[in-house]
């Protein structure tokens, strides 16, 4: 079995991918990541590049750190 894909909410910066993952666009097309098993995507929406982080975080000065806690239990979808 394969490690899984870990991504870290880095504190002021961006999300970090690793592992053997696909990224996918709004219609599915497959990005081509030219055999990258690590990624960085934005979270502050200022990229130039996005979906991808070019560290204009670091300019505009963007502020969140994400501390891991449990969620809820999903809710359940209605049965038709």
């Amino acid at each position: 079995m394969s490690e899984p894909v870990e991504i870290f909410c880095k504190a002021n910066s961006s999300l970090k991918i690793k592992g053997n993952f696909i990224l996918k666009d709004s219609e599915g097309n497959v990005f081509d990541l030219s055999g990258r098993d690590r990624i960085s995507l934005c979270r502050c929406g200022q990229s130039k590049t996005k979906p991808f982080c070019d560290d204009t975080h670091k300019s505009i000065g963007f502020q969140s750190v994400v501390v891991a806690r449990k969620l809820p239990p999903p809710i359940p979808k209605p049965t038709p």
